[in-house]
């Protein structure tokens, strides 16, 4: 009787050590932004295809839900549902800065550990001590644009970015900086999240004559909309230089904004054109899995590695997954990414990275983000 009930007890250990580890995945995958959780969720599936989907026994299970976004209200909502319904062990994505905001409150009261994979306003990771970012911020990726546009005596800069967080971080570093370095904005403008019309702001920055002009607006539409205003309006005919951080020239889209962007200069912590080891076998492995999708982008490579580093969670845990103890292992993560090494800062839990300087150059007939120069080991200055 007493083997009997041995056996049984080790079936039931067996059984639940085989137990799925459920990753409830947050973002937009229709609406305007739907290219944002693909690409997330694109960068998942390549990761898989590389390292496979189990670990220490336990196959790994996406559960993706659609927030249509940017839709804060909905984001919660399914935050919510996925904690207490689905049971997931961990939640993951958030593409917008407002929907990541909401689901904080989720991931504390629930106790799970959320991965963020887009969302980029520097505040979010004080907001729930479960949360750990492996995206980026926009202070992290605006102030090495400011030190290298001073750097090559740019002196006078009008500013163009995109009313809600990021944008406002974005424009906040980017000033702090460049004045630091002796430099001064002449103008500032903030656009619409929702449909904006870029024409009339591309005019009054043509008419202020800056020597150039700094931009952060959301990838994919918003980037195409402000390049057609850019050509239309004759700004680079005018010799105003437009400096940005990569989401302007966001990979995979670059190629159906053409002609335009050749030579704009951008600060960014990913390019599809990365030249490493690891990045060249994560664009195959992209390609293999991707549907729709031109090319990975930084959203593609945020996802790869939130769920490299949730692997390595499940690794070293196995069957015992513990928010805690899961948190005390992500935030000391340290890896090589298809973008360079990255770490996790312990105290802020958000990503420290290498950020590249790049310029658009055509090469055998496609447009291309080339890094010509780098700002090592960056930490989210919007934290200092």
């Amino acid at each position: 009787m007493k083997k009997a009930l041995a056996a049984i007890a080790c079936l039931a250990a067996s059984l639940a050590f085989a137990e799925p580890v459920k990753v409830g995945m947050v973002a937009p995958f229709s609406g305007v932004a739907a290219d944002f959780g693909k690409q997330m969720r694109a960068g998942i599936d390549a990761f898989f295809k590389l390292h496979g989907d189990t670990f220490a026994g336990r196959k790994i299970e996406v559960i993706v839900r659609d927030t249509g976004g940017p839709n804060p209200e909905v984001a919660k909502r399914l935050a919510q549902e996925l904690a207490t319904r689905d049971h997931v062990d961990f939640l993951a994505g958030f593409g917008f800065t407002p929907e990541a905001l909401a689901a904080a409150p989720v991931a504390t009261q629930a106790k799970k550990p959320m991965v963020i994979m887009n969302a980029a306003t520097s505040i979010i990771t004080t907001k729930s001590p479960y949360i750990v970012r492996f995206s980026m911020t926009l202070p992290q990726v605006s102030a090495p644009m400011a030190t290298w546009a001073a750097k090559q005596g740019i002196r006078n800069v009008y500013t163009l970015v995109t009313d809600y967080g990021p944008g406002i971080d974005a424009e906040k570093q980017f000033a702090k900086t460049f004045e630091a370095a002796g430099g001064k904005i002449v103008g500032a403008v903030r656009t619409p999240l929702r449909n904006p019309e870029f024409a009339p702001y591309v005019q009054r920055i043509k008419d202020a004559k800056p020597e150039a002009v700094f931009i952060f607006v959301p990838s994919g539409e918003q980037s195409v909309a402000f390049m057609k205003a850019f050509a239309e309006r004759g700004l680079k005919e005018a010799g105003i230089k437009v400096i940005a951080t990569g989401d302007l020239t966001d990979d995979d889209v670059l190629q159906a904004m053409g002609e335009p962007t050749l030579g704009i200069i951008t600060s960014h912590h990913y390019s599809a054109a990365h030249d490493s080891p690891e990045n060249r076998a994560f664009v195959k492995a992209f390609h293999e899995v991707a549907k729709g999708l031109a090319r990975p982008n930084f959203m593609a490579v945020a996802g790869y590695d939130g769920m490299a580093a949730i692997a390595d969670v499940v690794t070293r845990l196995g069957a015992n997954i513990d928010a805690d103890k899961a948190m005390a292992i992500l935030k000391h993560e340290k890896m090589m990414s298809p973008r360079g090494p990255i770490h996790i800062d312990p105290a802020t839990r958000d990503i420290v990275q290498t950020v590249y300087i790049r310029r658009v150059e055509k090469r055998d007939g496609q447009f291309w983000n080339i890094e010509f120069d780098q700002f090592p080991d960056v930490k989210d200055p919007g934290k200092e």
